[in-house]
C-alpha cells in the first residue's frame, strides 16, 4: 500500500466515498475521489517511529536466538514454518466455507481446533536440526495446566478486546443503522434505512483505543496488588457489562428509532473494552510470574495466538445472531463464558490453598 504511488497508473483509478467519513481526524464527505495510495499516509505514520525503535531497542537477538544462523538462515526458517502454517490453515478454511468456495462440511467450531492441533503436529514432524530441540522445548508448555487456564483467561481479556473490536462495527451498522419496523402481517422487517443512524466509522475507533490505553495501567495496578485478582474483578464486570448491552441490543433492534438506544450501548461498550484492556495486562503479569523466562514466552506466544481467533469468533457469532433476530444471545452467551472463567480464576490462583496465590 505504501508504495502503489511509486507505479503510477498501475495503482488503480480512484473510488468514490460512499459515506460520510468520521469526524475525528476531520470528516470527508461521501462522493470525495479517494486513492489506495492514501492509506500510506496511515501506514508511514506508525512505521517510521516503530522502526527508530526497532534499531535502537531490538539489540537482544544473539541473547534470546545465539544460533540464529544469520540474517538468510533465519529468515529461511522463518518462511519454512510459516510455509507449514498456511498447509493445514488453507486446508481447514476450505472445509469450513461454503460452497463454491470451500466444502462447507466442518463448522466453526470443528474447523479451529482442527487447524490448530494440524499445524502443531506439521511443525513438530517437520522441524528439523536446532528447530526440532527448539520446538521440543516449547511444546513443553502443553503439560503444565497452568496453559490451558491462562489460555481461556487470556481470550477472556485479549480475546474479548481483538473480538469487540471487529464486531462493534458490525452491531452498530447493523442494529443501528437500520430501522426495524413490523410489516403489514406484524413481522418485524430490518431492510428500512435508519436517517439518524449514527455512523460506525466515527465510534468504532472509541473502545479500541481505550482498550489500548489502559492496558498498561491493568499491568501497573497487578504489580501493585496481584494479577489474578484484577482479573476476577475484571471478569465480574464483564459478565455485567455483556448482559446490559445485550439487553440494549434487544431493545435496539426492536425499535423504528434504534438511535436512542445506542449512547447507552456505546458506553457498556466501552466499559468492555476498558476492563479487556486492563485484564489484558493482569494476565500478562500473571504469565510472566507462574513460568520461568524459558517458557514465559512459549506461553504468551501461544495464548495470544489462540486468543486472536475472538477476532473471527466474536463478529461471526453476534453477526449469526442478528441474523436470526436475537442479537442478544449472543452477548448473553460471553457472559456466560466470562462468569466460567471467572469461576476458573478463583479455583487456580484465589483460593485458600491455590498452587499460586493472586499471581
Amino acid at each position: 500500500v505504501m508504495t502503489m504511488s511509486l507505479f503510477g497508473g498501475f495503482a488503480g483509478d480512484s473510488m468514490l466515498l460512499v459515506k460520510d467519513s468520521g469526524w475525528i481526524l476531520g470528516k470527508i464527505l461521501a462522493g470525495t475521489p479517494t486513492w489506495i495510495q492514501n492509506a500510506g499516509f496511515a501506514w508511514l505514520l506508525s512505521l517510521v517511529p516503530l522502526s527508530v525503535l526497532a534499531y535502537f531497542g531490538m539489540n537482544n537477538l544473539n541473547t534470546v536466538t545465539p544460533h540464529s544462523g544469520g540474517t538468510i538462515a533465519a529468515f529461511l526458517k522463518i518462511i519454512w514454518l510459516y510455509t507449514l502454517s498456511f498447509v493445514p490453515a488453507g486446508l481447514g478454511l476450505y472445509l469450513y466455507l461454503p460452497a463454491p468456495t470451500g466444502l462447507g462440511v466442518l463448522n466453526m467450531w470443528l474447523a479451529m481446533p482442527l487447524i490448530v492441533i494440524s499445524t502443531l503436529l506439521v511443525m513438530k514432524l517437520a522441524a528439523f536440526g536446532p528447530m526440532k530441540e527448539n520446538i521440543a522445548k516449547q511444546f513443553a508448555i502443553f503439560k503444565n495446566k497452568h496453559t490451558w487456564s491462562l489460555t481461556l483467561l487470556y481470550i477472556v481479556t485479549f480475546g474479548s478486546f481483538i473480538g469487540f473490536s471487529m464486531a462493534l462495527p458490525l452491531s452498530i451498522t447493523v442494529i443501528f443503522g437500520i430501522s426495524h419496523v413490523p410489516d403489514a402481517a406484524g413481522v418485524m422487517q430490518h431492510t428500512l434505512k435508519n436517517p439518524h443512524a449514527p455512523s460506525a466509522l466515527t465510534y468504532a475507533c472509541i473502545g479500541p483505543f481505550l482498550g489500548a490505553l489502559v492496558r498498561p495501567i491493568g499491568g501497573w495496578i497487578s504489580d501493585k496488588i496481584g494479577g489474578s485478582i484484577v482479573t476476577q474483578a475484571i471478569s465480574a464486570v464483564m459478565v455485567l457489562a455483556s448482559v446490559a448491552v445485550g439487553y440494549v441490543m434487544l431493545l435496539a433492534y426492536g425499535s423504528a428509532t434504534p438511535e436512542q438506544y445506542f449512547m447507552p450501548f456505546m458506553a457498556l461498550f466501552i466499559l468492555l473494552f476498558t476492563a479487556s484492556g486492563i485484564g489484558n495486562g493482569s494476565t500478562f503479569r500473571t504469565i510472566g510470574v507462574i513460568f520461568d523466562r524459558t517458557q514465559a514466552g512459549p506461553v504468551l506466544g501461544w495464548t495470544s495466538a489462540i486468543a486472536a481467533y475472538g477476532a473471527f469468533i466474536a463478529p461471526v457469532v453476534i453477526g449469526a445472531q442478528i441474523k436470526a433476530g436475537t442479537p442478544q444471545i449472543a452477548m448473553y452467551g460471553f457472559a456466560i463464558f466470562y462468569a466460567l472463567c471467572l469461576v476458573l480464576n478463583w479455583w487456580f490462583y484465589l483460593r485458600a490453598d491455590s498452587e499460586f496465590k493472586n499471581p
